[in-house]
């Protein structure tokens, strides 16, 4: 180095400080050695558990059901809960009266869902404590979760279903007969329960209709003997039937009879 010259010994210590500052990243990257190092040379191990996960379904799997669900549920209301009957039953009692618009489409259908939902309670109850809950905690797969749960609501329906409906319901689809009601398939017990029901929502309102009948009838009786032949008997009658339904608590008789169908 003596024998360089002042630019030769800049030149060579710029160099050297160059080639420490490229080689210091190498060593400081190298493998570490001693206690400090990994006890694994491949890197960490990742334990993973596979345990459980298909215990439980996942909560997409779920949010889809219960999309599914609800697109279904007007169907469902309709077909097999006792919503059909008691709409009907409204219907014909309001017709009965001879009220047109009141009360309203909505007033009916709401009030028919929810005694819907009050008949229905204990089979909602059972179908939740035997299907839908053992299925959310993973006891039970998806199909004997639907074998468990349609079992209630099953029996629902078979308790208020006719045989002469199921036996009408069997030979249109060309079946043979079950040997028991039980083993009658949902494909035959829905539209016959809602053939039952129509039938029981008819009954019960031509039962409402007597009443109303003979009070058209005495009112056109009574008009054609006074001689006003041009006065609509069903202006006069009106005011009698909303009386006659107001001091018999028409509405509580009717809620009283279709809920007391379902005992």
């Amino acid at each position: 180095m003596t024998s360089l010259t002042p630019l030769g010994r800049r030149l060579w210590l710029v160099g050297a400080t160059i080639a420490a500052l490229v080689l210091a990243p190498g060593a400081a990257y190298a493998a570490p050695k001693g206690p400090s190092g990994p006890a694994n040379p491949h890197g960490p191990t990742v334990s993973v558990n596979l345990n459980g996960l298909t215990d439980k379904p996942s909560n997409s799997l779920v949010t889809i059901i219960a999309l599914t669900l609800l697109s279904v549920a007007p169907a469902i209301i309709l077909t097999c809960t006792s919503f059909t009957k008691i709409i009907v039953v409204l219907g014909l009692t309001r017709n009965a009266l001879g009220l047109q618009q009141s009360p309203p489409n909505q007033v009916l259908a709401g009030l028919a869902l929810f005694l819907s939902l009050f008949i229905m309670a204990p089979v909602l109850s059972q179908v939740n404590d035997a299907g839908v809950q053992p299925y959310l905690k993973g006891d039970k797969t998806t199909a004997q979760a639907w074998d468990a749960g349609i079992k209630p609501l099953q029996k629902f329906m078979l308790d208020n279903t006719d045989d002469d409906e199921l036996t009408l319901l069997t030979s249109v689809a060309k079946r043979d007969l079950p040997k028991s009601r039980d083993d009658v398939p949902l494909s035959t017990l829905v539209p016959a329960f809602v053939l039952s029901e129509l039938k029981d929502a008819f009954i019960i309102g031509f039962i409402i209709f007597i009443p109303f009948l003979v009070i058209d009838i005495v009112v056109s009786g009574a008009l054609m003997a006074l001689g006003m032949m041009m006065m609509p008997p069903v202006m006069v009658s009106l005011p009698f039937k909303l009386l006659l339904f107001v001091l018999v608590d028409g509405w509580a008789l009717v809620i009283r009879a279709l809920v007391g169908s379902y005992g």
